[in-house]
Parts: C-alpha cells; sequence; structure tokens
C-alpha cells in the first residue's frame, strides 16, 4: 500500500498473508519423514534448500551423520536449483521492469534446470527428494552425463542474458540507483541473500558457516558496491556461474556408497527401485517383509505408519538458500513427530527493506526494488 504525493513515494507498506498456508503447523501432525512433503511446498522456487534444512536439523537433533555420497548430492541438486531459482529471479525481472525477452528467455533456460532435476527426483518442483538420514534414492542412470552436457551449454545462454540486458542502456536506467538499501540498512533489518552482498558484503553461510563440506569446495562469494537493484542482479548473474562451478565440483567427487544411513530405524525409504508401475520397494525387500521375516515386516510397518523417534531437544540449523539465510528452529518431545518447525524464511525478512528502498523515490522504482528483492510469498506466508 502506497501513500502518494504525485508520483513520488511518501510512505510503503507491504500487506502479506494471502498465500497463508499453515505449514509449519501441519509438520506437527506427520511423522519427521512426512515433514519433508510439507516443508517442500513453502519457497517453492527453492524446494530442495527447503528439505536440506529441515533434514540437517533433524539429523542434528538424531545425532547422525548422512553418507559422503548423499551429502555431495545434496551439495550438486541444491547448486542446480539455486541456478533455477536465480532464472525466474532474472525472468520475472525482466517481466516487471516490461524487458519481455529477458522473461521469456529466463523461464526456457530454468526448463533445462527443472529436467534434469525431473531425471534425479522424478518431479519438476516440490521433490521430496532430501530425506532425514540421507536421499530417497541414489541418481538414476545416464543423470551424470546429462548434468554434464547441461555444463557444457550453460555458460553460453548466461552470456546471452548478458548480451541481451547487462549493456542495455534501458535495463540500466532503470535499475541504476532503484531501491536503494546501503550495508547499514541491511543489518538493521536482518537482511541477508544477493541484497546484502550487493552492499559489497561477501556474507553467504556457505562460507561463514559451511556445512556439507563446502568449505572443500573452490567457488566465489559475489559481490557488488551499488546497493541498488542493479547490484541485485549482477549478483545474481554472477551466483549463476559460481553455482556451475560447484556443480562440476560435486560431480567430479561423487563415490560410490550409500546415500542413506545404515540405521534401519531411522533409513526409510532405504530400498527402492523403478519398476513397471512406477516406483515402489524393490522386489528383494517385498520379498523379505512378506515371505520371510515377521520382524521385518512388522518394522516396516511401524517405520511407514508412526516414524521414527527423536530425541527430546532443539535445534538451529541455518543454510545459504537463493534469497539469504534460511533458517530452520526445530524443536522435538522425544516422540514420533515434531513438536515445533519454525522456519526463518528469507523472503520473509527481506520484504521489510521494501518501505525502505522505496519512501522518497517514483512509483516505477517501487516495482524495481521489490522485483530485486525476489521475494517468494509461499515462504513469506508460510
Amino acid at each position: 500500500m502506497l501513500d502518494l504525493e504525485g508520483e513520488t513515494v511518501t510512505k510503503a507498506r507491504v500487506v502479506i498473508g494471502y498465500l497463508h498456508t499453515g505449514i509449519e503447523k501441519n509438520t506437527e501432525y506427520r511423522n519427521w519423514t512426512q515433514g519433508t512433503t510439507f516443508v517442500t511446498r513453502m519457497d517453492y522456487l527453492a524446494p530442495l534448500f527447503n528439505e536440506a534444512g529441515y533434514c540437517m536439523a533433524v539429523e542434528k537433533l538424531l545425532g547422525v551423520e548422512v553418507p559422503q555420497r548423499a551429502q555431495t548430492i545434496r551439495v550438486l541438486v541444491m547448486e542446480l536449483n539455486r541456478i533455477a531459482s536465480h532464472l525466474v529471479a532474472l525472468a520475472t525481472f525482466g517481466m516487471e521492469m516490461g524487458a519481455l525477452t529477458g522473461m521469456t528467455n529466463g523461464f526456457r533456460e530454468r526448463e533445462m534446470v527443472l529436467d534434469l532435476l525431473e531425471e534425479i527426483t522424478g518431479l519438476r518442483m516440490n521433490h521430496a527428494y532430501i530425506r532425514p538420514g540421507g536421499l530417497a534414492q541414489d541418481l538414476p542412470e545416464g543423470s551424470v552425463e546429462s548434468i554434464r552436457e547441461f555444463l557444457k551449454v550453460f555458460p553460453k545462454r548466461v552470456a546471452d542474458f548478458h548480451r541481451l540486458l547487462t549493456g542495455q542502456p534501458i535495463w540500466q536506467n532503470r535499475l541504476k540507483d532503484a531501491g536503494y538499501l546501503d550495508l547499514t540498512g541491511c543489518v538493521a533489518l536482518g537482511i541477508t541473500g544477493p541484497v546484502l552482498r550487493a552492499t559489497g558484503l561477501a556474507w553467504d553461510l556457505r562460507k561463514v558457516e559451511p556445512y556439507l563440506g563446502y568449505e572443500t569446495y573452490d567457488f566465489e562469494v559475489p559481490t557488488a558496491d551499488t546497493s541498488d537493484a542493479w547490484g541485485r542482479y549482477l549478483v545474481r548473474m554472477a551466483e549463476v556461474n559460481e553455482s556451475l562451478r560447484l556443480i562440476a565440483q560435486a560431480l567430479d567427487r561423487l563415490e560410490p556408497g550409500p546415500v542413506m544411513v545404515e540405521d534401519r530405524k531411522i533409513a526409510w525409504p532405504a530400498q527402492l527401485s523403478l519398476g513397471a508401475d512406477g516406483m515402489g520397494n524393490s522386489l528383494d525387500h517385498v520379498r523379505h517383509i512378506m515371505g520371510q521375516s515377521m520382524e521385518a515386516l512388522i518394522h516396516h510397518f511401524k517405520l511407514v505408519t508412526e516414524g521414527f523417534r527423536v530425541p527430546a531437544g532443539q535445534v538451529y540449523v541455518p543454510i545459504e538458500s537463493p534469497r539469504g539465510e534460511l533458517g530452520y528452529h526445530v524443536v522435538s518431545d522425544g516422540s514420533t513427530r515434531p513438536w515445533r518447525v519454525h522456519v526463518r524464511d528469507p523472503s520473509f525478512v527481506n520484504l521489510q527493506a521494501t518501505a525502505a528502498m522505496s519512501e522518497g523515490g517514483m512509483i516505477a522504482d517501487v516495482i524495481a526494488a521489490i522485483a530485486s528483492i525476489d521475494p517468494v510469498m509461499g515462504g513469506v506466508d508460510r
């Protein structure tokens, strides 16, 4: 809601809540594994980050270490997801600014990434692929080759974006000095992600509080010094290239091994296979639980219907999503369901910056300011 004096904004207020889903509350009524199918739908442009943050919190409460192969694949799919998310940011930015080719190209390139994620997880979005203890399944045959093909083609697509938009005088004029917010303002409001890095501070949780072995990867944290919409655009473009570097490194260090913890009391699903009728328990596992071991059948039944117990306690696990610090505060009372799951969603926090970016400027610049924040309302109204 804007108060105006002619074309100048004197006051800006953000009204949220139109997409409220109650996802955090819903997780309290499902077992720990089922929680992944809810959290993945919060920030629906970065579903794999929600899954990773949630599962890492559950694993911290359980005190389990995820197998190395699963950690590497998590990095791989999250960086693919970061590229897809940034492409939507760029595409919608173009659409809001009237650069329609930027929009069509952005969504076109994103399809390449979604095809890869579909090949790996079976779904384009809301994958529920990352599970407490590891992954739902290993990389399918041929997916590594598909990703390598993608890595050959995609740098040129990023260069095309620069040719289309970055040197464009109209694009520059619409973004430069729009939505200004300096480092002091960002820190005061708790702003993270590309909006913060566009003020010149290289704050990225993959570097400052590494997880999943990010400290062993070679990558840069792109920054800008403009503190405006232009800088945020450049930071996201540069981050796409860094994600490509990380994906290549993750592929090179993939070693054979399990993708789920050995503990049978946690590992679910652990024996999936792809059959003629789709994915399900492997025939060996069905044979075992249905014909060989009554105990295994009882255990499988209990694990699927009731779930595993998580020791009482509470943790906070932050990760670097495409929009900034995505934090999971998870509380367990020792039962088979979470007592509380609360999410620090970066879109929710970053959206506070709207007033600071907009007041005193023109109406047209409000559009550029909000587009440069790249908020996803599924995360805001969770």
